[in-house]
């Protein structure tokens, strides 16, 4: 029988943070900020991580203009495009691209795009999220503008100053941006909440412009070009953007072992992670990594079965609203910022949760 161990965090998330550089010089603030916000789109809808870079948009001035630029071809991206125009309040514009050449999110036409559309608009801003879209995007439109871009930002103090983590999570840095216009960010959706949709929205709707594209590049395809998407097919929800997150690590030994992670999730309405561990080995796809070098994610309810608490993990996870650990190690690094931990074989604990648990409506009854 497992014992239980109740561990309380002594010194929690956001422990050291620096405070602002006074000898940088005051970035240019007088006129109105505007900004251009990457958003990335599926089957006609606004992915929920490009809807928090609307909100990070949002909260650079009380002056902003925020125009969403989308890009794409055929009836899914005029209907993202009308999705778009009643995302949210502080939207103004909605700038669409359509053309073949962005049926894929490749960096080298997107990036070309970014350039062109800067050139027109001559915004203050561009922001995108962390994942892999704004991650494999903006760097590259940063060069052509011959810019450097602030990554990773979780809150905005001003319209060129940021908060950013260092030290894999450990320490909070605020930066302020001096270079030239316009100032680039890629913004972690997890520290921008996206609130509720309000049915007025329906009559505040944003205008909708199409790019003129005559003048970009014949050769902006680049070297690169895309060859196919592999993806789970399954009801749980994204990771990035779900409540109750359930990970399991190398503990799990295989990638058999691994669907007592998945059946739990599924009758928690959860998403599945992993560690990078788990990854390597080959239980489960990328895609489920949750780490630095995978998600980042803040879930309400993070629960990690044999998940030793790696620096590189703990980055990723750490910001969850509930964390809970079930760890054979009393003394794994998990248990340090875990709300509550339970010393135990997960071989042992998974199997009787299944037992206990009620069925995924009840409990997402219970939840709301």
């Amino acid at each position: 029988m497992a014992s239980r161990l109740l561990l309380k965090t002594l010194s929690k998330r956001h422990r050291i943070s620096s405070t602002p550089f006074p000898f940088l010089s005051k970035s240019s603030g007088s006129r109105s900020a505007s900004t251009l916000v990457l958003a990335e789109h599926e089957g006609g809808s606004i992915k929920a991580q490009s809807l928090s870079a609307v909100v990070a948009a949002s909260s650079i001035g009380e002056n902003n203009s925020v125009s969403m630029l989308l890009a794409g071809s055929g009836s899914s991206l005029l209907k993202a495009a009308e999705s778009a125009a009643t995302c949210h309040p502080s939207l103004s514009q909605v700038l669409v691209a359509d053309s073949d050449k962005f049926e894929y999110p490749l960096a080298e036409p997107w990036s070309k795009l970014v350039q062109l559309v800067q050139q027109q608009g001559g915004y203050s801003h561009v922001i995108a999220t962390s994942g892999s879209f704004g991650k494999n995007i903006l760097p590259r439109a940063a060069a052509l503008l011959d810019i450097s871009p602030v990554t990773d930002v979780v809150e905005i103090i001003g319209s060129h100053q940021f908060v950013r983590p260092i030290y894999a999570g450990n320490a909070l840095c605020t930066v302020r941006y001096t270079g030239a216009s316009p100032c680039m960010l890629t913004v972690r959706s997890t520290s921008f909440p996206v609130p509720p949709v309000s049915g007025d929205l329906k009559s505040d709707r944003a205008p909708i412009s199409q790019v003129d594209l005559s003048t970009l590049d014949e050769d902006s395809i680049g070297k690169s070009r895309y060859i196919k998407l592999l993806s789970e097919d399954t009801e749980r929800p994204d990771l990035g953007s779900a409540h109750i997150v359930v990970t399991g690590g190398r503990a799990l030994k295989s990638a058999e072992n691994f669907k007592l992670i998945e059946k739990l999730a599924e009758k928690l309405g959860a998403a599945v992670g992993a560690t990078r561990a788990a990854v390597d080995a080959g239980f489960v796809p990328n895609e489920l990594q949750v780490g630095q070098t995978g998600k980042i994610v803040a879930p309400e309810l993070y629960l990690a079965f044999g998940v030793s608490g790696a620096i590189q993990h703990l980055a990723g996870m750490k910001d969850s609203k509930v964390i809970v650990a079930v760890n054979k190690d009393a003394d794994a690094p998990i248990f340090q910022v875990a709300d509550y931990g339970l010393v135990g074989d997960l071989f042992e604990v998974i199997p009787d949760l299944l037992e206990k648990l009620p069925e995924k409506k009840s409990i997402m009854l219970e939840m709301g």
